[in-house]
């Protein structure tokens, strides 16, 4: 097995997967029904090496409760990671409500994270089966993820972290860089959604085109005014706590869905990154 045989595998689940569309049942506008949720993946790898992960491990980074690869697995080679873009048809019906999120959107959060979940236990399955050991770390009982602070850990105290990042690990594969309002941007641009896998599949690590942890943003602002909290600054980047405040008033008004978004449409990496061909 090697990456042709991933990103295909990928790409065929998703093309095909009844999922990837916007059902009536979930009271979606008419005009967005049977419409997709997810554009085809892009991928990313990474050498599965604590060198190469170790950075994720200082205190400006993530921090020391930070797992890397080999913490989840001890035999693993390589990390894969990739990334879906939203359809237009969720992107445009978020661009079109200027506060709340709208319901294509709504549907992208949570059914279409459903839907990520599967494609990432697809995947595992099927390098199983070619013979490798491959697992989930957000999927795995050891992850965590922290939205209140709590007590200090290795000298830290810990608020809105994770002992795995998928944008972080984005980053280390390839796939793009941070944005002001703290969300990756790829070469199909920041409205999406990561995952990844942990193998012992060893593959040839992807070229990383940028040296800084920021390149592709061009500090414009657009989503500082995108934002219906003011949670995003040129000065101080995105305040969480205001960001998950206004997701919990989304959690309350559409029950069971949540999400935003707002920072990710009617901005130049919508779809792209800013100034380039897409």
């Amino acid at each position: 097995m090697d990456k042709k045989d991933v990103i295909q595998t990928a790409k065929e689940f998703i093309a095909n997967s009844l999922d990837n569309q916007i059902k009536l049942e979930s009271n979606a506008p008419h005009e967005l029904v049977g419409k997709k949720i997810y554009d085809p993946p892009i991928f990313g790898f990474c050498e599965a090496s604590e060198d190469v992960f170790k950075v994720l491990k200082e205190p400006e980074v993530i921090g020391c409760h930070f797992r890397n690869p080999q913490e989840w697995m001890p035999t693993a080679q390589t990390v894969i990671s990739f990334f879906l873009p939203f359809s237009e048809a969720v992107k445009g019906s978020n661009r079109d409500q200027k506060i709340w999120p709208s319901w294509g959107w709504l549907v992208g959060r949570v059914e279409g994270h459903k839907l990520l979940r599967s494609l990432l236990l697809h995947l595992q399955n099927s390098i199983n089966r070619a013979g490798y050991a491959t697992m989930v770390p957000t999927m795995d009982n050891k992850f965590f993820s922290i939205t209140e602070p709590i007590e200090e850990l290795c000298g830290e105290p810990l608020a809105f972290t994770s002992n795995w990042s998928e944008r972080h690990i984005a980053y280390l594969c390839g796939l793009g860089t941070f944005g002001l309002s703290k969300g990756l941007i790829t070469e199909k641009g920041i409205a999406g959604r990561f995952g990844s896998l942990v193998t012992e599949l060893k593959l040839e690590p992807s070229q990383r085109p940028y040296e800084i942890y920021n390149a592709y943003c061009t500090q414009c602002g657009a989503c500082i005014k995108q934002c219906p909290v003011k949670a995003i600054s040129i000065e101080k980047g995105k305040d969480h706590r205001l960001c998950g405040i206004f997701l919990d008033k989304t959690a309350q008004k559409f029950k069971p869905r949540y999400g935003c978004g707002k920072c990710q449409v009617n901005v130049p990496c919508e779809s792209g990154i800013p100034g380039r061909n897409k």
